[in-house]
């Protein structure tokens, strides 16, 4: 072990464990495309929950790296971490990867030392990456010039985008993807000699899906651009759409999606380029959608705090029917709810906390399926007290005195999630028009089959569990029952033995922990009669176990279902 102050040597080591990191996550990440040559949609889905815990994996074995290689007395030594830090900075300059880098440092040296010795001497709590870096290259783009004819541009780029396995009729999807373009683009665009078309090169993989990205542009105005390739196992590939409306291309990359496959050596610039093309969308959670969610945590955290220290916002308690498990604040200004698990639930639930911390965390690395949001979980927060409202401090310390703490003019928050704000749909409902209750209702029922479809089961379907977004999808975003289908007993209420049975206020039948009555779902999700009549239209099989043992077999027999991150075009 060495014994004199190795800062340097420190340092090194740390990035070298980022660099194991990086090239593990590569190679799941370059896997990406023979498994959608091959269809291997099971794979696709290890490789996904794969990808996300190899972080913690490659912490924790650098850790131990360290550990063994460096004198304790030495490596733990806080006051002499600057000088690691201003020797890591130096080693990191020249990269393409710097801003992970960073994030990186960030989490080695929170695995070494207690949270109550972070500061920006010792770690990078704000970045020391410049906007514009010296070594900054243009983005890895394609560019093709229209030339009048969006027939032949798309022939290029099909073209450039080769397949192990052919596309079953190019000719006619090329056809109806023109079709699309023009549809969905002023007339004068077409016409536009300047017209052009600028894609990333590497292509994007997520779930059964290939993604091709980028803008089209004239010398005035510009579009986002993304087209969805599917492989048919049996009959090819398929461009199934060509997406120009930014709202929706905004949802191909939401936070209730899975995080894209793309390899990317140059992420900041990428970052940049969805930027430009999804000016609504903030960093952390484009670096988030390619995988990168712990410098998405880095950039939220960068923004919260800049968010305090610029504005007069102070945190309220969300607004919403107050949790059993959780208590919900926000801040106004700012689009997140931290969540923390109270001290005592309510005598309904049966769960305990650990039990919780898993399901959230279950969260993180299963197929979300455009239907649950993501979460973000941290530890040791530290706000001004100032920065609560009276109300909204006492009820957090009444309910979560283990988890939030006064010290002094500080509050801490010992542990919690965050996620992005919604409106609770039992909330939206009430202030509806009847177009939008219908709308509403129809995409609620479509987000418990989906889920369902991916073998989720979303436990307590309330409607209060479930948010509206900015783009009115119905998201689910309350984690404490959720569990797997196949684990769910789904039964019919057996036929009463007497007619003393129905009068009872007890069951005449066992139910077992894991049973379920979708029989019981009407009046337990709605108490309003018309919205459950309504509902019981839109979606009644969900009311039949037998439609959710149908779901079990499906599941059991290895059926990866279709969920599509867009509107799909009708064929003719």
């Amino acid at each position: 072990m060495s014994q004199h102050w190795p800062a340097s040597e420190i340092a090194r080591r740390v990035l070298d464990g980022f660099d194991n990191y990086r090239e593990h996550f590569r190679q799941i990440t370059l896997g990406a495309r023979e498994r959608f040559e091959h269809a291997d949609w099971h794979e696709s889905q290890r490789a996904a929950a794969a990808r996300i815990s190899l972080y913690e994996e490659k912490v924790v074995e650098v850790n131990g790296w360290l550990r063994k290689e460096f004198a304790e007395a030495l490596l733990l030594d806080v006051a002499q971490w600057p000088l690691v830090k201003s020797a890591y900075i130096g080693l990191i300059d020249p990269r393409l990867d710097d801003e992970l880098a960073e994030t990186w440092y960030n989490s080695l040296f929170c695995s070494l030392f207690s949270h109550d010795l972070i500061s920006d001497s010792c770690m990078f709590i704000h970045t020391t990456r410049p906007a514009l870096r010296d070594h900054q290259r243009a983005a890895q783009t394609r560019i093709y010039q229209a030339d009048g004819s969006l027939s032949g541009l798309l022939h290029r780029v099909f073209a450039d985008y080769p397949f192990s396995v052919d596309y079953a009729d190019l000719p006619s999807d090329v056809s109806r993807l023109e079709q699309q373009l023009r549809s969905s683009l002023p007339d004068w665009v077409c016409k536009d000699p300047s017209l052009a078309l600028e894609l990333f090169a590497p292509v994007l993989y997520r779930n059964k899906g290939a993604y091709l990205v980028g803008r089209l542009y004239t010398r005035d105005e510009q579009w986002p651009l993304l087209i969805p390739l599917l492989h048919r196992e049996g009959h090819g590939l398929e461009a199934d759409a060509v997406i120009t409306d930014e709202a929706e291309v905004s949802i191909i990359f939401s936070f209730t999606r899975s995080y894209f496959m793309v390899d990317v050596p140059a992420p900041a610039e990428f970052v940049s380029f969805l930027k430009r093309i999804l000016p609504g969308k903030h960093v952390a959670e484009l670096y988030t959608s390619i995988g990168f969610y712990k410098h998405g945590k880095s950039e939220f955290y960068r923004a919260l705090i800049n968010h305090l220290a610029s504005s007069d916002d102070r945190f309220v308690m969300a607004p919403g029917v107050r949790g059993m498990v959780m208590s919900v604040f926000t801040l106004p200004g700012f689009t997140t709810v931290f969540k923390i698990i109270k001290d005592r639930f309510a005598p309904s639930k049966t769960v305990d906390r650990a039990t919780v911390i898993d399901k959230y965390r279950l969260v993180k690395s299963v197929d979300r399926v455009g239907r649950m949001a993501d979460t973000q979980e941290f530890a040791d927060f530290r706000f001004p007290r100032e920065k609560f409202e009276a109300a909204c401090l006492a009820e957090l310390l009444e309910v979560a005195p283990s988890t939030v703490v006064l010290e002094g003019d500080a509050v801490l928050i010992r542990h919690c999630w965050t996620e992005r704000r919604m409106t609770p749909l039992n909330l939206y409902l009430e202030q509806a028009s009847d177009p939008q209750v219908l709308e509403a209702l129809e995409d609620y029922g479509l987000a418990i089959k989906q889920l369902a479809a991916a073998n989720i089961f979303p436990g307590d379907m309330l409607l209060k569990n479930f948010g509206v977004t900015r783009h009115g999808r119905v998201v689910f975003y309350d984690y404490d029952e959720i569990c797997f289908l196949d684990e769910v007993n789904f039964r019919h209420i057996p036929p009463p033995r007497y007619p003393e049975d129905e009068m009872s206020g007890e069951p005449w039948y066992s139910i077992g922990i894991h049973d379920v009555f979708p029989e019981e779902f009407p009046p337990f999700l709605f108490a309003d009669i018309g919205q459950r009549r309504l509902f019981s239209k839109l979606h009644g099989e969900l009311y039949d176990a037998d439609y959710w043992k149908g779901l079990q077999a499906a599941i059991a027999g290895g059926k990866v279902i279709d969920v599509f991150p867009y509107r799909r075009q009708p064929r003719e």
